[in-house]
């Protein structure tokens, strides 16, 4: 089973695509997606988007990317209790709040695009060190230069990290550019968390194929 974990919709600031829009996309351009997550900028707001799901045959999923002293982090299996624990809407989280909050609360928290500058978790790890407590990072990202992906994998590998991927779509055209591969067939966010602390699952990266 293939999700893209990593996605904006026009609930994000700066996306410009309708949910409805990606599934239709994915269903036009025959994606190997059975699958993807929203994650909304500094928010967790959920949506019923069930009849999608059902219209499509796509499953949806809603996660939350949050912005801390290391860049972002992708965050899945949001809880009422996780959602107190700290401020979603703020850029300067620090990160090991938000990975102690994840870990007491059953989640899972993964730096976005770590190898990109500015907002990318190894851009900062020079001044800051390696933060304790990181299982997953990003290592393919739909927005990012090949030399960034580089970057996480490299690290990654040397970290000792599992690599997840997802498109980063803020367009509709962008989805579908990663995905993350599971040995589970996945129908909710707790099977995807049980999954991902599990570890069964391999990054794929689609970008090599739409550029040929």
């Amino acid at each position: 089973m293939i999700l893209d974990l990593h996605n904006h919709s026009i609930k994000s600031d700066d996306g410009r695509a309708k949910v409805e829009n990606y599934c239709q996309w994915i269903r036009s351009k025959n994606l190997p997606l059975d699958g993807i997550v929203l994650t909304e900028h500094r928010q967790f707001d959920p949506t019923d988007y069930s009849p999608l799901t059902k219209k499509y045959g796509i499953l949806i999923l809603e996660g939350s990317e949050v912005e801390t002293e290391y860049g972002h982090v992708l965050v899945y299996g949001i809880t009422p209790q996780l959602k107190k624990a700290f401020d979603f809407s703020r850029i300067d989280l620090p990160l090991a709040i938000v990975l102690e909050a994840c870990e007491k609360h059953g989640a899972v928290a993964a730096p976005a695009h770590p190898g990109r500058p500015k907002v990318g978790m190894f851009a900062h790890t020079e001044e800051l060190g390696i933060p304790d407590g990181i299982k997953i990072v990003e290592i393919y990202n739909g927005g990012s230069r090949d030399s960034e992906d580089q970057i996480a994998i490299d690290n990654a590998k040397k970290l000792g990290y599992l690599g997840i991927a997802g498109s980063d779509a803020h367009i509709v055209s962008h989805i579908g550019r990663c995905g993350t591969e599971f040995n589970a067939d996945i129908k909710n966010m707790d099977e995807l968390v049980e999954a991902l602390r599990a570890g069964e699952f391999k990054a794929i990266n689609f970008k090599e194929k739409e550029a040929a």
